[in-house]
């Protein structure tokens, strides 16, 4: 029995490494193919590139510093007949800036009728921090009048633009 065992185990390893030869060889092929390609391989054309770059103007309004207890009012450009966008700036001061403040913007328009300010659109924030320039953008769309925006600030006075008109 030891000599068959011993048979079954050569021819086992005989086996074990013909393979392994086999693998060595086509390995070695691979790698001399692989080599010989890369060798043979001529460099690719090369091409130039050429980048440039041009300035653009800026087209959207140049927004206007605005002073504490004010508030500035631009119209934005791009809306026909009678729709008119206006964006509406102002400074809130946090008198307490690790806290959050609250404040709202009101557009009011004028009712001659009445000869008061009745509420057209209302829009509320916050935030919290020492001071911050806050803006808000609002529309006004086919409904000409006298308009005025107030910014309202929890615990300070309310702060009036000029009143301004819009027309058809």
């Amino acid at each position: 029995m030891a000599t068959r065992s011993a048979t079954v185990l050569a021819t086992g390893s005989a086996t074990t490494a013909k393979l392994f030869v086999a693998a060595l060889a086509f390995t070695a092929a691979y790698v001399g193919v692989s080599a010989y390609g890369t060798a043979n391989s001529a460099p690719g054309h090369a091409q130039t590139v050429t980048l440039s770059a041009r300035e653009l103007p800026i087209t959207g309004p140049v927004q206007p510093a605005v002073d504490p207890g004010t508030i500035s009012i631009t119209e934005l450009p791009g809306e026909s007949g009678c729709a008119r966008s206006f964006l509406a700036r102002g400074v809130v001061t946090n008198p307490t800036p690790h806290s959050t403040i609250m404040y709202g913007w009101r557009l009011a328009r004028w009712n001659p009728r009445t000869n008061t300010w009745r509420t057209y659109q209302v829009d509320y924030a916050g935030f919290s921090g020492a001071e911050r320039t806050v803006d808000w953008e609002t529309r006004i769309s086919g409904n000409p009048g006298w308009y005025r925006i107030e910014l309202r600030v929890d615990g300070a006075k309310t702060v009036r633009s000029d009143r301004f008109q819009v027309s058809c």
